[in-house]
Formats: structure tokens, sequence, C-alpha cells
């Protein structure tokens, strides 16, 4: 069966009959898991292996999004707790080449605990650079306040992921650092020039343009399209994220369900394919949306279909380590500065 082009999550703990069906059905390309799936490591561990039994794949993607600070679906007591990403720019800005030394150590330990469960992308790093009074859901996600900085720490910490065995998403392509809003629940309208765009916001995403995954941001840039959020903007989508960022892996929207999307299920995901996005994100596990997305993404195929293929073969067996002696030599640097988990 041709694999469906979306990544899709579920309810709970364990698949429902209904969504052990529908996966084996729709058979997407990959799977998202969020705070509410997860309760212990045998527990998720049982879970990305029935999802994959399912659709009958060993290497079908399962994402998750553990960045450290207030987005880290893995927590204690069963998982460690990793700084935001902001304070890895603070130890950079303090002594250059500290900051991406822990972040790195940070990434790798994170990948680590990520493929001990079989998950084998995480969506990091957040390449968005923020400027003052934008919304806070970016916030401490963020490594700095200058594209060069937040460049240099994300490239540390995608390139330790991968050394890990596991593939990390730049996001949010090609940038959600001017937002005001928070579009988990309202449409973010950027109207600066496409001059201090190209200077500031893509410019973090360029140097990093070569990694195999990325996620789009769900933001109206009105100086490139006032019509259309990046997602569903074939404009964004060719003229600055393929042709000005030269980002050409697989390009996946952010969550399809958020907010800032207005229309139904069926013509937000069919508008993201159509504007060139290769792959549908959707997050929230409520079977109907599910079912509209399914519904209305292509199999893959093609261009998008090579892209995939490709970012699956990126990932590399993980590099030997000592866990214990990295883990001891990470708390030692914690130790050192204040950070709040």
């Amino acid at each position: 069966m041709t694999q469906s082009a979306f990544i899709t999550g579920c309810q709970g703990l364990v698949l429902s009959a209904n969504e052990r069906q529908f996966l084996r059905d729709s058979d997407p390309w990959g799977f998202i898991l969020f705070g509410r799936n997860i309760d212990s490591p045998d527990q998720v561990r049982a879970l990305v292996s029935a999802m994959r039994d399912c659709v009958g794949r060993e290497d079908a993607p399962v994402l998750i999004d553990q960045e450290g600070g207030r987005v880290q679906r893995l927590r204690p007591p069963h998982w460690a707790s990793y700084p935001a990403a902001a304070y890895y720019g603070q130890l950079e800005e303090q002594s250059a080449g500290e900051g991406r030394k822990v972040a790195r150590i940070g990434a790798r330990l994170m990948a680590c605990d990520l493929l001990a469960l079989g998950i084998t992308v995480d969506c990091l790093p957040v390449l968005d650079v923020p400027v003052e009074n934008t919304t806070k859901a970016i916030g401490d996600r963020a490594y700095g306040t200058t594209p060069d900085g937040v460049a240099a720490l994300g490239r540390a910490v995608a390139d330790s992921m991968l050394s890990g065995g596991v593939l990390p998403v730049i996001k949010h392509i090609p940038g959600h650092g001017r937002a005001v809003v928070d579009s988990h629940f309202e449409l973010p309208r950027v109207s600066s020039s496409l001059v201090d765009l190209l200077a500031h916001d893509f410019a973090a995403f360029k140097p990093l343009a070569d990694f195999p995954l990325g996620m789009t941001a769900h933001v109206v840039f009105e100086a490139i399209d006032p019509d259309n959020p990046a997602t569903l903007s074939s404009t964004v989508i060719s003229t600055i994220i393929r042709d000005e960022i030269g980002f050409h892996g697989l390009l996946m929207s952010d969550d399809i369900s958020m907010g800032a999307l207005q229309t139904d299920m069926a013509d937000r995901t069919s508008s993201a394919i159509r504007a060139g996005c290769d792959m549908v994100l959707h997050c929230n596990g409520l079977m109907d949306e599910m079912q509209s997305v399914a519904a209305n993404v292509p199999k893959l195929d093609g261009v998008a279909l090579e892209r995939a293929n490709k970012a699956l073969n990126a990932k590399p067996e993980p590099d030997g380590i000592d866990l214990d002696e990295l883990r001891k030599e990470f708390s030692a640097l914690l130790s050192l500065v204040d950070w709040e988990a």
C-alpha cells in the first residue's frame, strides 16, 4: 500500500480499535506523540510499536516535540528535564562556544532518550528570531535574538541530534519570530518589509537549509502574500522557502488543526498540499479531523516521495558515547548557572 502524505497522532496511551483500523486503512507516513500519549517507557515503546505494526513499516517515522523548557513531552520521573533554548543562548553570550558545547550535549542526551523509545524524529531546532513585543508562544524557545546566533546554536543542536540517530526538523520556516499573537489560537500577520524579513527572520534558516526536514509557520507575511499564511501560500513556499532560503527537503505543515487556520479541515489540508507542502501534520488525535485529513491528502509520489525517502536515509546509526559520563558532564555544566525546568 502506498503511504499517504500526512503525519497523525492518537488520543491516549494505547490505540483504540477504531484508531488501529484507521491507521491500517489510511497508511500515514508517520506519527506524532504528545503528553497525552506518554506515561512510562514501556508504555511508550508499546504504543510506538503498535503504530508501526498498523502500517507494516518498522521504519515509519515517529515524531515528538522534545525541545526542553516548556516544550518537552518526556518529563520526570522517567526522563530528565532539559533547559529551554534561550538558556543555551545566554551561555553563548557569556562565553563564546560554551552555549554550543552544552547545547550539543543536551541534544545528544535527548536523542538517547528518544531512540530508546523508538522515536526517530525530534521537532527541533526552533530557528525563529524574536523581536520585541512578540508573542510568548516562541519566547524562551528561541536560541537568541540574532540570525547568526540562532543559526549557530540551531546547527549545533541539529548536528548533535543527528549524531544520536534522530532526525531534527527545522521550524517554523520561514520564521515565527515577529508574530504578536499565538498561532495555536489566532492567525499572526507580519507587516514588516521584505528587506527586513530577508535580513532578520529568513536569514536564520539559510545556514540550515541542507537538513532534510522542515516545518512551516502559520504566519501571514503581508509583503509577500497578504492573503495566506506561509503554510497555505504557494508564493511563500516557492519564492522564499524553496528559492530564497534554499530548503529542498521534505516540508511538512505545522499542525493543521491549529486555530490560526480558519477554514474546514478538508480545505486547509488540500490547500497546504496545493501550496507546496509535501506533508500535512495533524496533532490533536480527533478521529473526525484525522479522517478528513486522510481523505484530502495524496499518496506520496514524485518529488515528495523522493524527499521523504531522502530524509529517512539521512538518519545515521548513533555514534558511540559513554552515556553515564555524558550525563554527569551535562549535570555539572548545568549546576554552574541557574535555570528552570
